[in-house]
């Protein structure tokens, strides 16, 4: 004769449970087992497929949340890890949103982003969203997954600068879940540079006969009305950006001075735009050089008065106009450039490094430090936002420029 005492299964949420005869269910609730015999601890079950589940209750919540695991042992590693979560105020069921979602959720809270800044944000967003480690819930993911998920990334073929775009947003989005006390540890809080490699594309300051070579050939060469554009530029350090963004206002002819206010963008979406300088440090003014001083003449000279004069986000009086009276903004200047370089390398084989608007602004700052201009008027001058910035450029000085910094220094004591 079986021993076994009369039962029922009954639908509990998701699962099947044993049910007793109610006269006597409080009493066996107690001894619940398994099919192994073993007694059930408060919250446990077992479900027809013999998988094992545990459900249970947050302070203040009414409401069921289920773990689930293949065997008992393992159910109950999970329940000891939501135990402690729960007397430390973890939110173990916020820790089942994934990567993904958790990103989204952190860039709907951010205000106050730049455009660029934005666009380089939903590239990144897009590749987590892609990626299968998007997928992946957040209470998963260890220290050794986000260095290994990076690894796999940089092999793939992402530079170590995109790579880095992708951190700047998981980085704080977790560090969020941290504060919201979804997981207990960032596991992208390492620095990148200790997982992949710099193999960001070094520019290189072109020397002073580069400098007057390259010159030479776009006046020689070049057709179009870009040849101050660079002397200035070459002459100043400023972006691209600023230099578009100058307008008869910002010139001041008799201190021989420029004053940089904001910067002049346009993306795909919004054709043009005004922005503030890069940073706060961007707003500066800079003076002029004899070159820069004469190419800026010739540029308000041969400017001309357009039949309307264009506005942007208020402003008006652009100072570099394109053939059509419109203000230029730095993809005209990148894409001469881009001509222009190709064009020497027909005549004159690669004798010359890439140059591109940035490259410029490196030997600006290069030639600059080369001179002994001291860093903190340098770091101003840049507009950068710490002089280690500032010092990070300096990676071409050579013998010469050494020595003679030393005589300087040598004659000063």
């Amino acid at each position: 004769m079986s021993l076994e005492k009369p039962f029922m299964w009954c639908m509990l949420g998701p699962y099947y449970v044993k049910r007793f005869p109610a006269e006597r269910s409080e009493k066996l609730s107690e001894k619940r087992k398994d099919n192994k015999g073993r007694i059930f601890r408060s919250g446990e079950g077992q479900r027809p497929n013999n998988t094992y589940f545990y459900r249970y209750r947050r302070d203040g919540d009414k409401k069921w949340y289920y773990v689930y695991a293949p065997t008992l042992e393992e159910l109950r590693q999970k329940e000891e890890t939501i135990q402690r979560d729960l007397l430390d105020g973890i939110d173990y069921a916020g820790g089942e949103i994934t990567v993904a979602e958790l990103v989204d959720r952190y860039i709907n809270l951010r205000r106050g982003l730049k455009e660029n800044s934005m666009r380089a944000y939903g590239t990144a967003i897009k590749r987590i969203h892609a990626d299968p480690f998007g997928q992946r819930k957040i209470k998963t993911v260890k220290l050794s997954d986000g260095k290994g998920w990076f690894v796999a990334l940089h092999d793939a073929g992402l530079k170590q600068n995109t790579i880095g775009i992708i951190q700047s947003v998981v980085r704080p989005a977790f560090e969020m879940a941290v504060d919201d006390d979804m997981i207990r540890k960032n596991p992208f809080k390492f620095k990148l540079s200790d997982v992949i490699p710099n193999d960001a594309y070094v520019r290189s300051a072109l020397t002073k006969a580069q400098q007057e070579r390259y010159l030479q050939f776009l006046h020689d060469y070049g057709k179009d009305n870009y040849y101050d554009d660079i002397v200035i530029l070459l002459g100043t350090g400023m972006r691209v950006s600023e230099l578009y963004g100058l307008t008869k206002a910002d010139i001041d002819l008799d201190r021989r001075c420029i004053h940089i206010r904001k910067q002049l963008c346009r993306t795909a979406d919004k054709p043009y735009f005004i922005a503030p300088p890069k940073t706060s440090s961007g707003i500066r003014s800079i003076p002029m050089t004899d070159s820069v001083y004469m190419s800026i003449r010739r540029v308000l000279l041969n400017r001309g008065t357009p039949k309307v004069e264009m506005m942007v986000d208020g402003y008006s009086g652009f100072l570099f106009l394109d053939k059509d009276g419109r203000p230029k903004v730095a993809m005209h200047l990148e894409n001469y450039m881009r001509g222009m370089q190709k064009k020497y390398v027909k005549l004159y084989g690669k004798t010359l490094p890439t140059v591109t608007p940035h490259v410029l602004r490196h030997t600006f700052c290069t030639n600059a430090q080369q001179a002994m201009l001291d860093v903190k008027s340098l770091q101003y001058i840049m507009g950068h936002s710490t002089a280690s910035v500032t010092l990070d450029v300096y990676t071409h000085s050579d013998f010469e420029s050494a020595e003679r910094a030393f005589r300087q220094i040598a004659q000063a004591l």
